[in-house]
């Protein structure tokens, strides 16, 4: 297809509105679509199971977001901002994944793209374009491989060799029939498993595979209910997301930082204290993380993954919360505040205050189990 000059002015406008990089795929079937199928099939998307399964036949057929569709446009956001973090946050607090220390990247991605789609419209009078920031089933990353901006990493993250894999990626549909990149051929991982070493969930499987049900940004996020005992050790500190098979991959060792203010961290926004997220209301949840993405887990949900947080490590000037929210409004966050204490029995931290607090409350304490069976948590 003939060069068009309009490609360069794409280009431009994308980067003068701050997108990192750009590549344009052409619109067609998902080419990893089977094997997306077969996942779902496989039961290993976890608590998004439902959601994907009801929106495949649309993933299945982009035209269907935007009738006539030829084209899709990829931008890629790099998001990184300080260093990585340590292997462990304070005693007392809960780490955070690194694109959600900031603000919502929904809100400006999808202020940023509908702006560049708008520009186009009115350089080619006539033409559709639709823009996604994770709001439709569309298989982005499937075509910001096609557009040449990665390959897919064993943690089944896209990498891009200049930049790894901190970044956001946002789609813009059209029926402009633009001149294609080339997809990244090269697997750039060779024989390095350090991702799939690292994750202490064990949620691959297999390269390349993830098992949605043991994730931690799943379980965090995602999952509504309650996690299942044998997984929350492995989520250790983590609240909401978690980092470790990106922090460990070689890749994004030289990752570009950004110096988007809307990405900087919030305050504490790196860790969070636990015994604050658990006194936390409704109300007051919803005005701390106003314009958060945090806002997604829900209050419960924050609230749960802090009690399991401190069942992992043990914080005494936090037991009198944690005793607390065994009276929670959220089933969810009582049974994992008694979960947390039985974990600070069986390694001796308070354990005849923690006795006290489950004895206190019958109900909790006749489906909670405070034997020795489970591994032991690290005292702080």
């Amino acid at each position: 297809m003939p060069a068009d000059p309009i490609i360069a002015e794409i280009r431009s406008r994308a980067v003068g509105l701050g997108f990192s990089r750009i590549g344009i795929a052409p619109v067609g079937r998902p080419p990893h679509h089977d094997a997306f199928q077969a996942w779902l099939t496989s039961g290993l998307a976890g608590p998004m199971q439902e959601w994907l399964a009801r929106h495949e036949p649309l993933r299945d057929d982009p035209a269907s977001l935007l009738e006539g569709a030829k084209s899709v446009i990829m931008l890629a956001t790099d998001h990184a901002t300080g260093t990585v973090s340590p292997a462990a946050a304070e005693p007392g607090l809960g780490r955070v994944a690194r694109y959600a220390w900031g603000d919502d990247y929904h809100d400006l991605l999808r202020s940023r793209a509908n702006e560049l789609a708008r520009w186009l419209e009115q350089q080619r009078p006539g033409c559709r374009t639709r823009g996604v920031v994770d709001s439709a089933p569309l298989a982005e990353r499937d075509f910001a491989w096609l557009a040449g901006l990665g390959w897919f990493g064993k943690n089944t993250m896209l990498i891009d060799p200049r930049a790894g894999s901190f970044f956001f990626l946002t789609a813009i549909l059209t029926d402009l029939d633009l001149p294609a990149d080339a997809p990244l051929m090269t697997d750039h991982c060779g024989t390095c498993t350090a991702c799939l070493d690292a994750c202490p969930t064990q949620a691959f499987p297999a390269p390349r595979v993830l098992d949605a049900s043991r994730c931690i940004s799943a379980l965090t996020i995602e999952e509504r209910g309650g996690v299942p005992e044998d997984l929350r050790a492995g989520m250790g500190d983590w609240i909401f997301g978690c980092d470790i098979c990106q922090e460990v991959c070689p890749w994004n060792r030289h990752a570009p930082g950004s110096g988007e203010p809307a990405f900087q961290p919030r305050q504490t926004g790196e860790s969070l204290s636990l015994a604050d997220l658990l006194n936390l209301d409704e109300a007051g949840f919803r005005q701390r993380f106003k314009g958060s993405p945090l806002l997604r887990a829900k209050r419960h949900g924050l609230a749960r993954s802090a009690a399991i947080a401190l069942g992992n490590r043990p914080h005494p000037p936090a037991f009198a919360t944690l005793a607390a929210a065994l009276d929670d409004g959220e089933p969810v966050v009582r049974e994992a505040a008694a979960w947390a204490l039985g974990r600070w029995i069986e390694v001796g931290v308070m354990p005849h205050e923690a006795r006290a607090a489950l004895a206190a409350n019958d109900q909790t304490v006749s489906s909670t189990s405070v034997a020795g069976s489970r591994p032991g948590p690290s005292a702080e």
